[in-house]
């Protein structure tokens, strides 16, 4: 067998130095005169370092069929077991190349055309360009790091994006047709309801969000409502005592003058008497008698100018004090009615401030603040009734979106059953039955799958009632059954990339040739890598890669190689039992492949 290129590396297990071999002819490889390009979703390199007993792997994948085979032990599913771990698997530092410190694989894939990996890494605020790489880290102390693009995340981001991805295929992986989700994933595909379906769960998040709101102010209504009320009764007491803006000042400077009046009055008179009314002596007659004596100086300096300007200047300001003590009197009354009116006011306007804590210079503004605030404030009760109006609507749009998905999907899971059906029996399953059952999802909030959740249902015997497909005990029949629903779903599945590690196991004859034949129409559809020990299926792959070991005197050496030509029909002619020199093996090989 021969390659048109070579690249090799060195690593070490078990203290026996090997060396491993992956030799490819081209990034596009002719088969039967077809040219397969690189699709615009799948994966497209996966590189492998101090994984097991690899030291280094780089394999560059192409879409199609590829068929991987070689001998048993040849370490055919080292690279799927490595993939795995790239898509989210739990690692475990065994798996680390002894006298390394970590063991590292990373999964280069092409996103262009696979829009859920784009929509997913542009949530997470990842880059969402037209490939994307998955890289897995696994140290020797037993920790584990997961990137993507990149940014470090979690093993349960790693999940996520990697079920858009990649579908692992065999008796002991993963696959994610063991999740409902999925199930109801593949029927909306397959009835192209994906968008209606999308619709229906976001209509079902926003009514639980407004529930979950109403039923928050539902538990707070009865306290709500008491504090409304209290507010009501405190405004309706403020507004019976309707205090003026200005007029606890006003209250208080009266209040002050009704209690001392009759002390203020008597004050008022005697200031007047000293400043004019006393007739045997007062100020306004003793400044004049000054005044009068400096009239009569003959001679005034400065200094007594002075003096005598400031003397009439004190007589013009003591008549207008005297005016004013006058005016001041005049108005001055004693009233034991207005000021027992004056304090009774002045007591209510404390008792409220005492009541509402705040000073009662500020019970104005508390009034205005508390009418502001209960004019923007309905009660509780009308705001429920808001709230569940609100939700009503939300309820029938959901209502009238579930419905039109229900219809839809009804239609579209008997002819998936039906589909599946019949390839069940091109695999030799013929009293193997599928059905897509459609539960009834019951309960007062609504659900975000619509009006029913969907599971794939399977009985596999007559007479046998159907179960969930996590619970067939055979790996084999899990195999084809996984293998029929994907035939049917590639069309429409989100998923590009699927992996069948040894799914013939227990097969052969014309099923084997079935099985082959199944996958190639996924290949065409995708991409499709299948670990097969059958010639039946190698013979139909789009490409052929080939996994061997030899043992050297000092180093194992281990092959990757892609084969074409004679190359591949010598294969195919060993799996069937012969070799290149047995003329019979070569030619059911060649009509093998030819057909």
């Amino acid at each position: 067998m021969g390659s048109a290129s070579e690249l090799s590396s060195v690593f070490f297990h078990k203290n026996v130095r090997s060396k491993i071999v992956i030799e490819s002819d081209s990034d596009s490889v002719l088969q039967s005169g077809h040219l397969y390009q690189v699709l615009s979703r799948m994966l497209s390199q996966l590189t492998i370092k101090h994984y097991a007993i690899v030291e280094q792997l780089d394999l560059e994948l192409q879409n199609g069929m590829t068929v991987i085979t070689g001998e048993t032990g040849a370490g055919k599913s080292i690279m799927l077991d490595a993939l795995s771990l790239t898509l989210g698997d739990r690692a475990d530092k065994e798996v680390i190349q002894p006298g390394q410190d970590k063991a590292e694989i990373s999964a280069s894939f092409i996103i262009s055309d696979n829009p859920d990996a784009q929509d997913w890494l542009r949530e997470q605020d990842y880059e969402a360009d037209d490939s994307c790489i998955l890289r897995r880290i696994v140290t020797a102390e037993g920790r584990s790091k997961a990137y993507i693009n990149g940014h470090p995340v979690t093993l349960n981001e790693l999940k996520q994006l990697g079920d858009m991805l990649v579908d692992i295929h065999s008796q002991h992986e993963h696959q994610s047709l063991l999740k409902t989700a999925t199930h109801q994933r593949l029927l909306d595909d397959y009835c192209e309801t994906r968008k209606l379906a999308a619709q229906v769960a976001e209509k079902a998040q926003a009514w639980r969000a407004l529930n979950d709101e109403l039923e928050e102010l539902q538990s707070q209504a009865e306290e709500h409502n008491a504090r409304f009320e209290l507010q009501q009764y405190q405004l309706r007491e403020l507004d019976e005592l309707n205090l003026g803006d200005a007029e606890y000042p006003e209250l208080e400077a009266e209040h002050q003058q009704l209690s001392h009046a009759e002390t203020i009055l008597n004050t008022l008179q005697s200031a007047l008497d000293i400043c004019r009314d006393n007739d045997s002596q007062n100020l306004q007659s003793a400044i004049a008698q000054v005044i009068g004596l400096l009239d009569d100086l003959p001679y005034r300096s400065k200094q007594v100018e002075s003096a005598y300007e400031l003397l009439n200047t004190a007589m013009i300001q003591l008549e207008e004090a005297g005016s004013e003590l006058n005016h001041a009197a005049d108005a001055m009354e004693i009233n034991p009615g207005r000021l027992q009116e004056v304090d009774e006011r002045l007591s209510a306007v404390h008792q409220l401030a005492r009541k509402h804590r705040v000073k009662p210079d500020e019970l104005a503004g508390f009034h205005q603040e508390l009418k502001e605030q209960l004019g923007s404030v309905s009660s509780a009760d009308e705001q429920l009734e808001k709230l569940q109006q609100q939700l009503d609507a939300l309820a029938q749009e959901y209502q009238k979106l579930a419905d039109s998905l229900s219809d839809k999907r009804k239609k579209g899971a008997k002819a998936l059953s039906e589909a599946v059906n019949r390839q069940l029996h091109k695999l030799d399953m013929n009293t193997a039955s599928f059905s897509v059952a459609l539960q009834e999802n019951s309960g007062p909030r609504l659900s975000g799958k619509g009006n029913e959740s969907i599971e794939f249902l399977v009985s596999t015997n007559p007479g046998q009632s159907p179960k969930a497909l996590i619970k067939i005990a055979s790996g084999g029949e899990l195999s084809r059954i996984s293998l029929a629903i994907q035939v049917v779903t590639a069309q429409t599945s989100a998923i590009p990339s699927l992996i069948f590690d040894e799914v013939d196991v227990g097969i052969g004859g014309t099923v084997a040739l079935s099985v082959g034949e199944l996958l190639r129409q996924l290949g065409d559809k995708g991409q499709v890598l299948c670990v097969t020990h059958q010639a039946q299926v190698a013979s139909q792959g789009h490409q052929h890669l080939y996994v061997s070991k030899a043992a050297g005197k000092s180093a194992i050496s281990t092959r990757v190689e892609a084969l074409t030509g004679e190359d591949k029909v010598t294969e195919i002619a060993r799996m069937l039992g012969g070799n290149a020199d047995n003329e019979s093996s070569m030619a059911h090989a060649r009509q093998m492949m030819a057909s």
